[in-house]
């Protein structure tokens, strides 16, 4: 004789099983933080990873400023004109409110915001890549490197994602 049907002990486990993962896992799907500072945190490796290969592929130097309110990439130390400003690959950054309250309103530069909550910290505020890929300070003759590894904290989910840039190489990792 052929039953079918589950037993009472696995529908059991079934429930039990079910309710250990909704309690665990459902309440992390609602913190929208801890995605932000994962999207954050990957879209800064790529602003330097391109800042990098930029300078590169153009044989010039490319700054990066870490400012805490944002992260931009410029021509010229200080970013002091539109004509000197990276512009964004897509031709436009994200264009969130807060992104283009500390970009100066320039939708089509290639600087980001943090998300509110979140934060970041670096050890240099600002540096530039050489037309080789090597990091410098601002103030460093291209001969001589006073720079660094480059250690980039973005906080703000619990979990702290950090981004190095080696100092010989200018390796984004």
């Amino acid at each position: 004789m052929k039953t079918a049907g589950f037993t009472l002990v696995e529908l059991i486990m079934t429930m039990v099983i079910v309710g250990i993962l909704s309690a665990v896992a459902i309440p992390r799907l609602f913190d929208r933080t801890t995605f932000d500072a994962r999207g954050f945190s990957d879209q800064a490796l790529s602003m330097l990873r391109y800042g990098q290969k930029l300078a590169i592929a153009q044989r010039r130097d490319v700054y990066v400023r870490l400012n805490g309110n944002s992260i931009a990439l410029c021509f010229d130390a200080g970013c002091p004109d539109t004509a000197s400003l990276v512009r964004a690959p897509a031709g436009a950054n994200s264009g969130r409110p807060a992104t283009l309250a500390a970009c100066s309103n320039i939708a089509s530069w290639f600087c980001e915001a943090p998300p509110s909550g979140l934060t970041y910290t670096s050890t240099h505020p600002q540096f530039f890549f050489s037309g080789l890929g090597k990091p410098y300070l601002p103030d460093d003759p291209v001969s001589n490197s006073s720079f660094t590894n480059l250690t980039l904290a973005i906080s703000g989910d619990g979990v702290s994602h950090t981004i190095v840039v080696e100092r010989d190489t200018g390796y984004v990792h």
